[in-house]
């Protein structure tokens, strides 16, 4: 197959949605004015539709890669683009409930005059522990899981062969046109490489999947930061399966689900286990560079000595590191003292606000003299909200940079929901976790 050229076509005007109109009015009006948002939708709905390469669109937690989610070949282009493990389940992505119930009651294959008669198969409907979930959370950030039917349309790359599917309306509007423009329910995991940060932006898409996919529909910065929660309320009690912009709390607050418990886990599962939901098997997130993460309650005197003597151990090979802050790390980490950091700090990118660069000398181990090394600093800042809005483009920006390790400053679990799922991709991130 010939190596598509991968276009970046911007639809950011579609973010203000429909206003009072339906899905279908909103599609019909865009179409009639064919204006270039409306071309570039229609364009992405075609390969959809008929190729079996993805398209890359907007969602309001991450960057998502699209397929039909119908069509095996299509599938197997998601599994091909991010270089995935074929044992990891995907989302499916539908923009109405009437879709969803279309999903869970496929039109039966035609009886021949000589196959035998049947009783009508029963409707299946959405189970009712998930209505005060849809009621509130619906579109949103949440993957709910549900029994695959007997004659599923879902092609079987979808499921990994389990039993049940994961599904999720995301309140993106732009992402809902898009599929309601291809009339197909969607396949789509974050889009980017597979174990890398998820993007939330076009160009970290761009950066990832160049030359492995032909669209990528550029909606702007994603709000949430971090991909939805995914909830099993099949089991008793109902559990989460992946944290994510929906929190425990929050659901706790729905009839039925008062109970609910944690059933992932911030390592991966063993080699042999299939997982339940995107994200509880495999190392994820994670940027070239070794991320060492520390917890939240680390002594900060213990953090700077770690740090320092990996930058003088030269088995190590630390040259540039990078340092992700959050609520209590000084600018710097106490590299550098604060005069030297006010005359040599510098900003690296005018489009990053928060990430500059120092140097720091290190008396290595076994030289006689000191030399000097870059580190580089970005501060993702103190709220929970922008903490997570800020966390995969912070990774990227320092992968980009080459730095050989990143030292990130942990926030607590037990500072909220969000936090919990910050700190969730930010183990599946880390080549190590510290307390010091």
């Amino acid at each position: 197959m010939a190596t598509p050229e991968t276009r970046v076509v911007s639809v950011q005007r579609l973010n203000e949605g429909p206003g009072s109109r339906s899905l279908a009015e909103w599609w019909a009006d865009e179409k009639k004015l064919q204006t270039p948002e409306a071309k570039a939708i229609e364009e992405a709905a075609q390969i959809l539709r008929s190729s079996d390469i993805p398209v890359a669109f907007p969602t309001e937690t991450v960057y998502g890669l699209g397929a039909d989610a119908t069509r095996s070949a299509s599938v197997q282009g998601i599994y091909r683009a991010k270089q995935r493990p074929s044992d990891n389940p995907l989302i499916v992505h539908v923009d109405s409930l009437d879709m969803l119930n279309r999903l869970l009651n496929p039109t039966p294959t035609p009886r021949t005059p000589s196959s035998p008669s049947s009783t009508k198969t029963p409707r299946i409907s959405i189970p009712e522990i998930y209505e005060p979930l849809l009621e509130r959370f619906w579109p949103g950030p949440l993957t709910i899981i549900l029994p695959n039917p007997s004659g599923s349309e879902l092609a079987p790359e979808v499921t990994s062969n389990l039993t049940t599917f994961g599904v999720r309306m995301p309140s993106s509007a732009l992402a809902r046109l898009l599929i309601h423009a291809t009339d197909r329910p969607l396949a789509a995991p974050s889009a980017n490489a597979s174990t890398k940060p998820s993007p939330t932006t076009a160009q970290h898409v761009y950066h990832d999947l160049h030359d492995r996919i032909e669209l990528i529909l550029d909606g702007g910065r994603s709000g949430v930061g971090v991909e939805s929660t995914v909830v099993d309320g099949l089991c008793q009690p109902p559990a989460i399966l992946r944290p994510g912009g929906i929190g425990i709390e929050e659901l706790r607050t729905c009839p039925g689900w008062e109970n609910v418990i944690v059933a992932y886990n911030d390592g991966t599962l063993d080699v042999k286990e299939i997982p339940r939901a995107p994200g509880m098997k495999y190392r994820h997130y994670s940027p070239k560079a070794r991320v060492v993460l520390f917890e939240a309650d680390s002594h900060f005197a213990g953090v700077v000595r770690h740090v320092q003597k990996d930058l003088q151990d030269t088995a190590i090979g630390a040259h540039t590191v990078g340092i992700i802050r959050t609520r209590n790390w000084p600018q710097g980490l106490g590299l550098a003292s604060a005069d030297v950091l006010a005359s040599t700090m510098r900003p690296v990118s005018s489009a990053i606000e928060n990430l500059h660069s120092f140097p720091v000398p290190v008396h290595e181990t076994g030289s006689p003299s000191s030399r000097t090394k870059m580190a580089f600093d970005y501060h993702l800042g103190s709220e929970t909200g922008a903490i997570a809005h800020g966390l995969f483009a912070a990774l990227r920006a320092l992968d980009e940079l080459d730095v050989d390790v990143i030292y990130v400053e942990g926030i607590s679990d037990r500072d909220g929901d969000l936090a919990a799922a910050v700190m969730n991709r930010l183990r599946k991130a880390a080549g190590a976790e510290m307390k010091v």
